[in-house]
C-alpha cells in the first residue's frame, strides 16, 4: 500500500475518534451545566451526577468518561485540602464535608469497573468521611474484578483503620488465596490475627500501601505515617531516657544537653546542640517543664 494513502478504514477509525471526542466534550458541558452554583454552601451542595444516565449518555466511550469524573474526584478533595493546614494526611479529611466524593468514586467505577485507582482512593481517603461508603465501593470492585489481589488489599486496609483485625485478616486470607497474590498478603493475615493493632502492624501496611501504589499522594501519605510511626518508637525511648534522668536528678531536664550523652547511648540520632531528631530531620520538643516530648510544630510529621 502507497504510504499517505487514506484509506476507508482510516476513516472509520477517525469517524470514532471524532465522535468520541464530540461525546466526551458533550458530556462535560451537561454536567457542568447541571452541577450546583459557585455560591452555593458545602451544606447545600446536591448531587449533579448519575452514573447510570452518564453511561447512557457517554453513547460507549465509557472509559473516557470514567476518567473525566476520577480527575472530578481529585479536583474536588484537592480544592478542600488546599484550606486545610499543610501537615493534614490524606486519610484524616473528616473535617471537610466531602459529601460529593463518595458518588463521584462510585460513577467512575460504574463506568469503569476495571479502573484502579478509584477504588485505592475510595480506601485511603473515604474511610474517614464515610466508611460504609467506601467499603461499598471496594466491594463492588471486587465483585467486578476477583482476581485482583491489591483490591483484597484495600479492603483489608479499611477494615484495619476501622480497628476490625479479625475482619482485615479474612479479608487479607481471601486475597492471599488469589493465584499471583505475593507471599506478604498470607504474612498480613497472620499478622493480622495475632497483632492487629500493633505498630508493627501498621509500619507493614504503610510500607506495602507505599511500594505498591502508583498514586504519589498515597504514596506520600504513607511515607509521612511511616515517618510517624518511627517517631513513636524514638519518643518512648527518649521518655524513658527523661523519666530516667528525673529519677535520678529529682528533676525534669532543663535542656536536651542534661540528657545527650544518655540519648547518644540509646542510638538516636542527634544533631550538633545535643538535641534529638526526629525523621524528617526536625528538632523533637521538651515539654512539660522538660518531662516530656514532643514533635516540633515545624516538623511534617503527622500527629495523632
Amino acid at each position: 500500500m502507497p504510504q499517505g494513502k487514506f484509506t476507508r478504514h482510516d476513516g472509520a477509525l477517525l469517524l470514532t475518534v471524532l465522535v468520541g471526542l464530540a461525546s466526551v466534550v458533550g458530556l462535560s458541558r451537561w454536567i457542568d451545566a447541571h452541577r450546583p452554583a459557585a455560591n452555593v454552601g458545602v451544606e447545600e451542595e446536591v448531587l449533579y451526577l448519575n452514573a447510570a444516565t452518564v453511561r447512557r449518555l457517554s453513547l460507549g466511550f465509557n472509559g473516557l468518561a470514567a476518567d473525566w469524573y476520577w480527575m472530578r474526584s481529585l479536583q474536588y478533595v484537592g480544592g478542600k485540602i488546599i484550606k486545610l493546614p499543610e501537615h493534614v494526611s490524606l486519610d484524616r479529611l473528616g473535617q471537610l464535608n466531602l459529601k460529593l466524593l463518595a458518588p463521584l468514586l462510585d460513577a467512575s467505577t460504574t463506568l469503569d469497573p476495571q479502573f484502579m485507582e478509584p477504588y485505592q482512593y475510595a480506601a485511603v481517603v473515604l474511610p474517614d468521611v464515610e466508611v460504609q461508603e467506601a467499603i461499598r465501593i471496594v466491594r463492588k470492585g471486587i465483585a467486578a474484578n476477583p482476581l485482583e489481589w491489591r483490591l483484597y488489599h484495600h479492603l483489608g486496609f479499611i477494615y484495619w483503620q476501622q480497628r476490625d483485625f479479625k475482619m482485615a485478616s479474612e479479608i487479607y486470607g481471601e486475597g492471599a488465596a488469589i493465584a499471583g497474590a505475593p507471599p506478604w498478603m498470607n504474612a498480613m493475615k497472620a499478622q493480622l490475627a495475632v497483632e492487629g493493632g500493633s505498630r508493627s502492624t501498621a509500619r507493614q501496611i504503610y510500607e506495602r500501601m507505599f511500594q505498591e501504589s502508583d498514586d504519589p499522594n498515597v504514596r506520600e501519605m504513607a511515607r509521612k505515617r511511616l515517618l510517624q510511626i518511627q517517631s513513636f518508637d524514638e519518643r518512648d525511648e527518649i521518655r524513658r531516657v527523661l523519666t530516667a534522668h528525673a529519677a535520678r536528678a529529682k528533676r525534669c531536664a532543663s535542656s536536651w544537653r542534661d540528657v545527650s550523652a544518655a540519648l547518644r547511648q540509646a542510638r538516636l540520632r542527634l544533631d550538633s546542640s545535643g538535641a534529638p531528631i526526629d525523621p524528617a530531620n526536625v528538632q523533637y520538643a521538651l515539654v512539660k517543664d522538660g518531662c516530656d516530648v514532643d514533635l516540633d510544630w515545624y516538623s511534617e510529621i503527622p500527629r495523632p
